[in-house]
């Protein structure tokens, strides 16, 4: 009976090479499917002119075949069919007036159908038309609505000149708008929102109205109205110093204080008015002059000396160190190497010891043997072990001895381990004090040195002191019954200067006195005192504004009301130097201002 042989199995590379060639057939075939099928389902939308899923179907074709031309052909026919249906739905718009909604529409035709020439003529047709709308809603005063639609043709033109030229119309209105409300604002003695309404007339359309000279007019007054009054009398001289009492003038005192805040100062003020009366006196000014003698040193190069090298001492301590160190480990190695010595005799003592107990125990063995062979060759019962064949007597006698003897050899081994280490620390040392000797030997014993003497010579302090004193008195200009008391100050002006002899010999140049003149001093010493005098002004404006501020933040709840914005514009212009944004802020957005800033008068 014949056999049948089974079919040989491929190699294990070539089956890994069929399930590769399988897993990318099958890929393959994955891929042409999703084509196939996001084609036909393309083509079937085509047919049943769903363009918008016709092109989502060959956008999926595309994007698993870029490079299948005959896909994007298709693509650009449906959009084309597309864009001529949306089209025809502009035309009815524009037709019907729905001039927003032909304008959406044509702008979906030119980005289905950028070479469409139809849509292009009448998206320009629409974009005119309602520019010409917007033109009609301006001259009906509509201006919101004007600016809407100027504003939807510049987002699809920017460059649309008509409309353009509509929103420069539209600005120019706005500005006319405001302006007019802010006179009328105005003349209702509404200063504040009369302020605002300007400023947001210049920011819609610059040079358009006279709106930033109103502001600044209507600023001025606001300031006037607002301002702390300081009505400073004439200074009572009683020092007899006119230079001093000149520098305590209103006009100084004013120049003391900042410009940017209503801060004036005024010779009389009409009643009912916020501010303080100042009254000065100079009571009294006292130039002293003082010289002080004392004596300083000028310190100067005597010569040279030698002295010992310090670096050559650091040396020799290092070496002293170092030897110190050598002799303590000398001192470890000799008592290392006694115990190892001693360890050494020892151990040849019990090695000598073993081995007699060793050639004792062989010849007592020997004896046992013999002594058991011939027992047992005289032995009458045959197969009975005599007495005298215990093998005890051959082994054990030198057990502990042998013992001993390992027991000293390992512990001889770790002294020899001890002596291997101790003889290379005294080596290592025995470098370290050799190499400090060279640093020694290599420094010289001494070296030369500067030497300095001190030269002692007199000087004279000058010293000139101009010591104003001046009285101040402030009222409240609401409550003057009131009578505060008087401030007392002295204000001293101190100029110094060092004055000796010359000695080139040493080094001292000639230092001849430069005092200060005693007129500039007292024109320093008046300065002075205006200046702290203004400091105390500054403090009593800080709290009256201090409270018109806080008035202006409980408003801000309502930010645009008018009797808000009056009181927060005056609190603005107490606090230019720092506007609260707190409140600049909320009446700036109430109030549609771009750079609230402006209301300050900054940044026009």
């Amino acid at each position: 009976m014949r056999r049948v042989s089974s079919p040989a199995r491929p190699p294990r590379d070539s089956s890994r090479w069929l399930s590769a060639l399988a897993l990318l057939s099958l890929v393959l075939l994955s891929g042409c499917s999703a084509f196939s099928r996001a084609v036909r389902e393309g083509d079937g939308a085509v047919k049943e002119r769903h363009w918008a899923e016709a092109e989502a179907a060959y956008l999926r074709a595309l994007a698993a075949d870029p490079e299948a031309s005959e896909i994007t052909v298709k693509l650009r026919a449906v959009r084309r069919e597309w864009g001529e249906e949306v089209y025809q739905e502009a035309g009815a718009a524009h037709s019907s007036g729905d001039l927003p909604s032909a304008t959406k529409l044509l702008v979906r035709v030119l980005e289905l159908n950028p070479d469409h020439e139809g849509a292009r003529a009448l998206l320009a047709q629409t974009l005119d038309a309602r520019v010409q709308v917007a033109l009609g809603l301006l001259k009906e005063e509509k201006l919101q609505d004007a600016r809407a639609e100027l504003d939807a043709v510049l987002a699809v033109s920017p460059d649309h000149v008509n409309a353009r030229k509509g929103v420069d119309a539209v600005q120019v209105a706005w500005a006319k708008r405001f302006f007019a409300s802010a006179e009328t604002l105005e003349k209702a003695g509404k200063l504040g929102n009369a302020l605002v309404a300007y400023v947001r007339a210049d920011q819609e359309r610059v040079g358009a109205t006279a709106a930033r000279e109103r502001a600044e007019a209507v600023r001025q007054r606001l300031r006037d109205e607002v301002a702390f009054l300081v009505v400073a009398t004439p200074v009572e001289d009683n020092a007899q110093a006119p230079d001093v009492a000149q520098r305590l003038s209103a006009g100084r005192l004013a120049s003391a204080l900042p410009t940017k805040l209503p801060l004036k100062v005024v010779t009389e003020a009409p009643p009912g008015r916020v501010g303080v009366k100042l009254d000065l006196s100079l009571e009294r000014v006292l130039p002293l002059k003082a010289v002080e003698d004392s004596q300083r040193s000028q310190r100067y190069l005597a010569g040279n000396r030698s002295v010992p090298n310090p670096k050559r001492g650091d040396y020799e301590k290092k070496l002293l160190e170092a030897e110190r160190t050598l002799e303590g480990v000398e001192r470890k190695q000799a008592a290392v190497l006694r115990e190892y010595l001693k360890a050494q005799v020892e151990l040849g003592t019990l090695r000598d010891a073993a081995e007699r107990c060793r050639e004792r125990e062989k010849r007592e063995c020997r004896a046992a043997i013999q002594e058991c062979g011939e027992e047992a060759r005289d032995a009458k019962s045959p197969g009975k072990v005599p007495s005298e064949c215990d093998p005890e007597r051959c082994s054990g006698q030198c057990t502990q001895d042998e013992g001993l003897m390992s027991m000293k050899a390992k512990a001889a081994r770790v002294l020899e381990v001890a002596v291997q280490v101790a003889l290379d620390k005294a080596e290592t040392q025995r470098s370290e004090v050799q190499r400090n000797r060279d640093s020694v030997f290599r420094e010289p014993i001494t070296v030369e040195e500067p030497m300095y003497s001190d030269f002692v010579y007199d000087v004279q302090l000058h010293r000139l002191t101009v010591t104003a004193t001046v009285t101040s008195v402030m009222r409240d200009l609401l409550t003057p019954q009131q009578v505060p008391a008087p401030n007392t100050q002295d204000y001293a002006v101190l100029h110094e200067d060092l004055a000796h002899k010359g000695y080139d010999r040493y080094g001292v140049l000639a230092d001849p006195v430069q005092l200060r003149n005693e007129l500039e001093l007292r024109v320093d010493a008046g300065d002075k005192a205006v200046a702290d005098v203004a400091k105390h002004v500054r403090e009593r404006f800080d709290l009256y504004r201090g409270k018109r501020v806080e008035d202006a933040r409980r408003g801000m709840v309502r930010p645009g009301a008018e009797d808000v914005v009056e009181t927060a514009v005056r609190a603005l212009l107490l606090t230019a130097d720092a506007p609260p944004q707190d409140i600049l802020q909320p009446v700036a957005r109430a109030r549609g201002l771009t750079r609230p800033e402006a209301l300050l008068g900054v940044g026009q």
